[in-house]
């Protein structure tokens, strides 16, 4: 199921000219799946988990000091946020 939303989210993001790209960082735990990059230097981090699923404790603190630095991380767990999430990317 996560996998499906991942796969949703992505091609939205590319139809609306954007980047999902995978963010994997060895060394450093915790970090949400997706840098998403949006035309008019738009960037953000997307966590995907399944429905009703939340951030373990590590990357509930990668959010936190992500978004000490002026990003927004955002959870992804509902097909239906996938539109909104990325309106406010776009918006932002």
């Amino acid at each position: 199921m996560e996998r499906d939303i991942e796969k949703k989210f992505r091609l939205e993001v590319k139809k609306r000219g954007g980047l999902a790209l995978k963010f994997v960082s060895p060394g450093f735990s915790g970090v949400p799946d997706r840098i998403i990059l949006m035309p008019g230097r738009k960037v953000a981090f997307v966590e995907v988990k399944q429905p009703g699923e939340q951030m373990r404790p590590l990357q509930k603190r990668r959010k936190a000091q992500i978004e000490r630095f002026g990003f927004h991380v955002y959870l992804l767990d509902d097909e239906n946020k996938i539109g909104e999430i990325i309106d406010e990317i776009q918006s932002t």
